[in-house]
């Protein structure tokens, strides 16, 4: 068995964990990355519509601040982020934009002459200041007050991300590819490292550090209808989870993106509805004036996603064999823009549905995306109950979402958090010693090879890997998808605690030698139904609707019950996590309230000092 020491072990090579690893790197440090696939295949590179960051460049965006990007943020999250966190987020955003472009990323810049841009279905023009020509630009996203989103056409993941690598590169930044983190090493008070697996070879690795980073992304493949990879099943959140002291936080909250395509679930950006697509219903009608005027397609996420659920529940979807969908319309945009700006949008509904975009209308759906959810960690990024475990990106509850993220905030947060957590990580580094137990060490690793040995030879029982996994997509749709109730929640999680005890009976059907997808699976299916039940259980007993969350029978935003954070954590032998809550934030820039779309009531909070 192959063993590895480095300073900084980064568990995932995608943005975020990329990012941190540069700061750890330029410093000095020796950092090694570990990644399901080679670094540049990452989930980032599919990100698409852009990061926001107050620069206030193109003609929309002029008055822009990270104050008003701040309140924005703050709205979108309704009022479930650490405002604090998301601070510091706003103040650094333009000054990482700046530096991405430093580093070679090709952002779309300031034209002169005349803007055009969609609105209420219009075509608008407005004058561009001459002086800002060549400036970073920006294109509308969801639940702003500005157009603050720096994109590359609608491939700006994948712009930022082949950059980053080669200033990682650059840098010296080990990555180790094709490797899967099992559990973490630790003694219940620091963390030393993590077991690996080579997903080539089959065999078990060390790896000893000083400092972890967890950094692998979202949990989305725990839902059957998710715009995500299949590499993002949650294994750095199980690998914390399966400590018994690292709590997750905010698991419940789980955003659906509208813009799903049927019947593939594939993303098509929302810079779609930024530059002035529109949803129709079966009959043709632009329905989301009527739900929310001011807005309309640029509501926050959650909304839009919870008025096309509505409009479909009351007759008004399109039925095809792959069920309900509405239309996104872009064909008003033109050959030219769908060819340039949204160039991947165009792609993707050639390759994969067999349309031309300027032609025909696509169908969509509202799919599982993104997890508010994660590893929650402090201000830093360093994670609540083991010394020397941080996390960056979407795997991490930093908290700077809340209860729901605006588009276009969570690809910029991965390099701005990554900028930030990587400084502290260097400050940790600079102080922090550790020893490595070899007993320790050899009873984690033994551990593992014990679970695959039983998992082939099928000791523990005769269970069907992939009808367990089945079994576990169909609660999770049934019981927590965008509207929720008490009554299906309640049969969400007696399902789940079910399918848990059939995941601790897996038998292979394969030999499970070599590059084995089954045993892969396998190894983190029971995990991954740990991570459902910290959704479902954690959405059961938050009886409110707050962002993301919508319980049909407690539809209140309660600010004087739930103003609070969901701490999840896992001990050896339960069948159900176990639920603590920490305020939100201990100050309020700016006190609970409307968010200005959406609707709903609000119990109304205690006050609160405001910062001044």
């Amino acid at each position: 068995m192959q063993t590895f020491q480095t300073d900084l072990l980064c568990i995932g090579a995608g943005l975020a964990g990329e990012r941190v690893a540069i700061e750890a790197a330029a410093a000095g440090f020796d950092v090694t990355c570990l990644s399901l696939v080679p670094a540049r295949r990452s989930h980032s590179s599919a990100a698409q519509g852009g990061m926001q960051a107050a620069l206030g460049n193109c003609a929309m965006g002029e008055g822009d601040s990270p104050d008003v990007h701040f309140e924005d943020t703050v709205k979108g999250s309704d009022w479930g982020c650490d405002q604090e966190v998301a601070r510091l987020f706003v103040d650094n955003a333009p000054i990482a934009m700046r530096q991405l472009a430093a580093w070679g990323v090709p952002w779309n810049r300031v034209v002169p002459g005349k803007s055009t841009y969609f609105k209420g279905g219009k075509l608008f023009e407005k004058e561009e200041k001459k002086e800002k020509e060549g400036l970073i630009t920006a294109r509308a996203f969801g639940g702003t007050a500005k157009w603050r989103t720096c994109y590359t056409s609608d491939g700006t993941g994948h712009t930022v991300l082949y950059t980053m690598d080669n200033r990682a590169v650059q840098l010296g930044v080990a990555v180790h590819d094709k490797i899967e983190v099992l559990s973490l090493i630790h003694d219940n008070e620091n963390c030393l490292g993590a077991v690996a697996r080579c997903l080539k070879t089959g065999e078990l690795r060390i790896y000893l550090a000083r400092v972890t980073l967890i950094a692998t992304g979202g949990f989305g493949r725990i839902y059957r209808e998710s715009t995500n990879a299949v590499i993002n099943d949650g294994g750095g959140l199980i690998a914390a989870l399966d400590t018994g002291v690292v709590p997750l936080g905010n698991m419940e909250a789980v955003q659906f993106h509208p813009t799903g395509i049927v019947p593939t679930d594939i993303l098509v950006t929302e810079g779609c509805r930024g530059d002035g697509g529109t949803l129709l219903d079966k009959d043709g009608h632009r329905f989301m004036p009527d739900y929310e005027p001011d807005k309309a397609e640029l509501a926050s996420r959650d909304v839009v996603s919870r008025w096309m659920t509505h409009h479909m529940r009351q007759g008004k979807g399109v039925e095809s064999p792959y069920g309900e969908h509405l239309w996104l319309d872009i064909r008003h945009l033109g050959c030219e823009h769908l060819a340039t700006k949204l160039r991947e949008v165009d792609e993707i509904c050639k390759n994969f549905l067999g349309i031309d975009p300027a032609q025909s209308l696509i169908p969509v759906r509202p799919t599982q995306h993104y997890s508010m959810g994660g590893v929650r960690t402090n201000k830093d990024g360093l994670a609540y109950g083991l010394k020397g475990l941080f996390s960056a990106g979407e795997a991490a509850c930093w908290d700077m979402h809340g209860f729901n993220r605006l588009g276009g905030n969570s690809l910029a947060e991965t390099v701005v958090a990554g900028m930030i957590i990587g400084a502290k990580v260097v400050e940790y580094l600079q102080h922090h010693q550790v020893s490595y137990p070899t007993g320790l060490v050899r009873d984690f690793a033994a551990r593992q090879q014990d679970r695959i040995k039983r998992l082939i030879i099928g000791s523990d029982g005769r269970e069907n890997t992939f009808d367990v996994r089945n079994a576990m997509y169909d609660a999770l749709m049934q019981g927590a998808g965008i509207f929720r109730n008490g009554k299906d929640l309640q049969t969400c999680v007696e399902t789940l605690q079910s399918v848990h005890e059939r995941a601790r009976k897996l038998r292979l059907r394969s030999n499970g030698l070599g590059a084995n997808p089954e045993l892969a699976l396998a190894l983190r299916l029971p995990g991954m139904v740990r991570l459902a039940l910290c959704v479902a259980q954690g959405a059961l007993q938050r009886t409110e609707s707050r962002g993301s969350h919508a319980r049909e029978d407690y539809p209140e935003r309660n600010d004087r019950d739930w103003l609070v954070r969901t701490l999840a954590t896992w001990q050896p032998g339960a069948d159900l996590p176990t639920l603590n809550y920490e305020p939100v934030s201990e100050v309020w820039s700016i006190p609970p309230g409307e968010r200005g779309y959406g609707g709903g009531k609000i119990i109304a909070a205690e006050p609160k000092a405001e910062k001044n």
